[in-house]
């Protein structure tokens, strides 16, 4: 895997790439945590749950349909959770604390999101170096799939990763998740149009 840390990069630079307002601040923390998530199966380890099972690591949790889960939670979360949308309908800046209710596309919004953020994790995982594949097509299949092309070191576990293999991981996702990553979100800032003048009244 990516180090936990790495897996917040994608979620970040969505953020970082889409328009002031556009993804609010607790929606750009589920998204984070959503990235995350599905490591908690390392808890598998401690409870004798051998890899290669369905529910050890990188098995169910990084399936496409536990992201799909976690979009569903948040979409309804985004609707039901409160009066306030989880993400803006217009692109402009207008994410003052409003009374206005979620509207179905907000809500939308915040699935896709969130299903992004969470199937990030196992994507990334599939271009590791090393451990087993990812459980993408779980419950109807158990086979583990790599990405045809792994450039990223596999991290240590936690006992070993403040060593020079972690120090290596780190390297190895700095060069191959976020420098990538912050080059796609200052280009597709350089590309976009500039905010249009605001008309004068008079």
């Amino acid at each position: 895997m990516p180090s936990i840390i790495t897996h917040a990069a994608v979620p970040l630079a969505l953020w970082c790439a889409a328009d002031r307002g556009r993804i609010p601040p607790r929606l750009l923390a589920a998204g984070v945590i959503a990235a995350m998530l599905p490591d908690a199966d390392v808890l598998a380890f401690a409870l004798h749950i051998p890899y290669a099972d369905a529910f050890g690591h990188r098995g169910a949790s990084h399936s496409l349909l536990f992201a799909g889960m976690l979009a569903a939670l948040a979409a309804v979360l985004a609707f039901f959770g409160s009066g306030r949308p989880w993400s803006a309908v217009s692109c402009r800046p207008r994410l003052a604390p409003t009374k206005a209710g979620p509207t179905v596309t907000s809500t939308l919004q915040a699935a896709v999101f969130v299903f992004v953020c969470a199937a990030s994790h196992p994507l990334l995982d599939a271009m590791t170096s090393g451990g087993l594949g990812v459980a993408l097509a779980w419950p109807w299949s158990e086979h583990r799939f790599f990405a045809p092309w792994r450039p990223i070191r596999v991290s240590p576990f936690a006992p070993q990763f403040f060593s020079a293999r972690g120090v290596a991981t780190l390297l190895s996702e700095l060069r191959w998740v976020w420098l990538p990553l912050a080059t796609a979100v200052v280009a597709w800032k350089l590309i976009q149009p500039a905010p249009a003048a605001p008309r004068d009244p008079s």
